[in-house]
């Protein structure tokens, strides 16, 4: 049961009522008035009682995790979720004893759709508050992010060698962000985005 209508002598005691028959928190529980409370001649004569409609909100963590789940399992990927909290975000991380190739995709371009994907089904219904998922397989967040710092600091060096700019190829917005935070206090070189859409790519530059 998701859906109730109860009554109650005041709003208060309906809502209660919710609470028990959905076996739900106040947290989780979402109401619409129907009818106010009226209070009857001496009392009780032509009284009303309260009347809500109350649902259960969505767990927006729960249902991103059964769409990833489920996505995976179409794909044909054998592969387990590990769910945890940290920085203010859940991390979903993809586990399997075979090759995450298929999830991760050239340049993690699979793994960017599925954590788009996951984040807007957790964030689809209006009343809830955002959440920030993010979606890895095997910590190749990490991997890549270590290798784009040592991929800047080579380019840097090149650039310095040379004196002349260098392009890097197309890369998503966090991606860029990871080679102009490696650069951002390196001495000799500058580094800016150019091109547009899929194409957007970061040169570094001499300075």
């Amino acid at each position: 049961m998701t859906h109730v209508t109860v009554s109650g002598t005041t709003i208060e005691e309906a809502v209660k009522k919710a609470l028990l028959e959905l076996e739900t928190t106040e947290a989780r529980l979402s109401y619409r008035v129907v009818e106010e409370p009226k209070k009857g001649f001496l009392g009780f004569l032509g009284s009303r009682p309260a009347t809500i409609e109350a649902h259960i909100k969505p767990d927006p963590i729960m249902e991103a995790y059964s769409f990833l789940e489920t996505t995976i399992s179409l794909m044909g990927v054998p592969a387990t979720i590990e769910q945890s909290e940290g920085q203010g975000k859940t991390r979903f991380d993809l586990k399997s004893t075979e090759d995450m190739g298929r999830v991760i995709g050239k340049r993690g371009q699979t793994l960017e759709s599925l954590d788009y994907l996951t984040n807007l089904v957790a964030n689809r219904h209006k009343d809830a508050d955002y959440v920030a998922i993010e979606v890895d397989a095997e910590n190749y967040r990490e991997r890549r992010r270590e290798a784009l710092v040592q991929l800047a600091l080579r380019v840097a060096e090149k650039v310095k060698a040379i004196n002349k700019p260098v392009s890097l190829e197309p890369m998503s917005a966090q991606e860029r962000k990871v080679i102009h935070s490696a650069l951002q206090s390196a001495a000799g070189v500058e580094t800016y985005s150019k091109g547009k859409g899929r194409e957007r790519h970061i040169v570094v530059g001499p300075k």
